[in-house]
């Protein structure tokens, strides 16, 4: 039997029995869409984090400020201060960029719509060392930071949570806790989820944020770009040398800083995306053994059913290779096609992820592939002990079969 013939055949006595194979074929598309929404969810926080390392770039450091400690006992007090962040500019020899953020909650209300926001008080410098981009509009500048004016910057997000289209804001006044801003900016999305995304905040001058809005000294961190031709060990050394003499740290003495390379913290959230990729792709490739186990029961049933037919064909001079072709054949087609489903059921529920769930999504070619080749794969394992035994009836016996 020619092969050409033996796909006909085969594709024959699925459309025969068109409504058992849809219910066979049901497990693999369950399977092959869980496996591809998986491998898609997965994916996009791939990415996520991937764009996230790419802008920080390779000499981003973070200075965190830690709680004030005596006699064991955590004190409501902020170790960095304003001051900290003017000395590392000036005394420090392998920073040529030092960003400090004062971070608090805010209201903000624009007419009769109000929301609530994380405010971020910076320099002009901010939206240059996270390569952050604007959508509409102009980060604020030196002089608007040291003559404490009251202007904005906006989250991508801030826009839709105020119902406003975003390039109509530019311009107007809107109310940060109770004080009139101008809104001069709104931020392109920077992605991340959660209320720490910078699509999440508004942004405010350093100064403004000290004497207006919030009222401290204290900041929250610092970060800071390595100048190009300096390691970031010996920036961390230079930092740690720079603001223990501010702090008046005695030798011995811990440190009521951390100094943080965000790169290295990114880089562990994305091994541990990915190994949780995996787990949620290995726990969905379950259904798809589950429904070759199904594909191999049904085969079984169809060779049982088809004894005679089989017979028929031995007598007429098939070969058992090609009586278990055929049958193999059919396994096979059944999980193409099931997989062929199920890729599109993964993509649609990929995109119903990212519409109502909000997750970032990505469907890669290398996912889709690597579920055909599997549902591929368990057609022909879970088809060639039903092909084996069509193979292996005796013709005479299989023409008396009733």
């Amino acid at each position: 039997m020619l092969f050409g013939e033996i796909i006909i055949v085969a594709l024959q006595s699925i459309r025969a029995n068109l409504f058992r194979a849809a219910l066979t074929m049901l497990g693999i598309i369950i399977g092959v869409g869980a496996v591809i929404a998986m491998l898609a969810a997965g994916s996009g926080a791939q990415k996520r984090i991937d764009d996230q390392i790419a802008a920080l770039g390779a000499n981003i450091l973070t200075v965190n400020a830690s709680n004030f400690f005596a006699g064991g006992v955590s004190r409501d007090r902020q170790t960095l201060m304003i001051d900290d962040a003017d000395h590392l500019r000036s005394d420090s020899r392998y920073l040529n960029a030092v960003v400090p953020e004062m971070q608090g909650r805010g209201q903000l209300k624009l007419d009769n719509l109000n929301t609530n926001a994380r405010l971020i008080g910076t320099t002009f410098e901010y939206a240059t060392i996270f390569n952050y981009k604007l959508a509409h509009g102009r980060f604020f500048t030196t002089a608007e930071d040291s003559e404490r004016k009251r202007v904005v910057v906006l989250g991508h997000d801030i826009p839709d949570r105020l119902e406003q289209p975003a390039e109509k804001l530019i311009g107007k006044q809107i109310a940060v806790n109770g004080q009139p801003f101008e809104i001069i900016g709104v931020f392109e999305s920077a992605g991340g989820q959660g209320n720490n995304s910078p699509d999440q905040g508004a942004f405010i001058p350093l100064r403004t944020a000290e004497q207006r809005v919030m009222g401290k000294k204290q900041l929250d961190n610092m970060s800071v770009r390595v100048a190009d031709d300096a390691s970031l060990e010996r920036a961390m050394v230079d930092i740690e040398r720079v603001l223990r003499r501010e702090h008046k740290l005695a030798p011995g003495k811990g440190n009521d800083f951390a100094i943080i390379d965000r790169r290295e913290f990114l880089t562990t959230q994305q091994e541990a995306q990915q190994t949780f990729t995996y787990l949620l792709a290995s726990i969905a490739g379950v259904s798809l053994l589950v429904g070759g186990i199904g594909i191999m029961n049904i085969m079984l049933v169809s060779v049982t059913e088809r004894t005679r037919e089989i017979g028929i064909r031995m007598a007429l001079g098939a070969t058992r290779f090609s009586v278990m072709l055929q049958f193999l054949v059919e396994s096979i087609t059944l999980c193409l096609l099931g997989g062929l489903l199920g890729v599109g059921t993964g993509m649609g529920a990929a995109k119903l992820l990212s519409h109502f769930a909000g997750w970032e999504t990505f469907v890669s070619p290398q996912s889709v592939g690597l579920a055909f080749a599997f549902s591929a794969g368990v057609g022909l394992f879970f088809g060639i002990l039903p092909a084996r035994r069509a193979a292996r009836l005796d013709p005479i016996e299989a023409l008396r079969y009733e």
